[in-house]
């Protein structure tokens, strides 16, 4: 999105479908709505169809920031039982 939207209207087919946004574009994407809106120049139902825009881009940045968290989690999880497992194996070897 850029400036360039102001006054263009908001209809459905003007933005991708959030659900094709990487969390870089929805952020930037929802940085600009928020200034878009702050500059506050459009009617309310300009208005309402960009806030609502913005709803559903930062509920695709808190999806986005799930799933990392996930891959975080799932990734330490796992390096910490490979870990467990080498000390297992460290703790059998020095018993022969």
């Amino acid at each position: 999105m850029n400036s360039d939207v102001i006054g263009h209207g908001t209809g459905e087919n003007s933005f991708t479908a959030v659900e094709q946004l990487s969390y870089e574009q929805a952020r930037n994407e929802l940085a600009e709505i928020v200034r878009i809106l702050e500059l506050g120049q459009m009617n309310l139902d300009e208005s309402l169809a960009y806030w609502e825009r913005g709803e559903a881009l930062a509920k695709r940045c808190e999806e986005h920031l799930a799933g990392a968290a996930h891959r975080v989690e799932q990734a330490l999880a796992q390096g910490t039982e490979k870990s467990a497992a080498e000390h297992t194996a460290d703790d059998g070897e020095d018993a022969f």
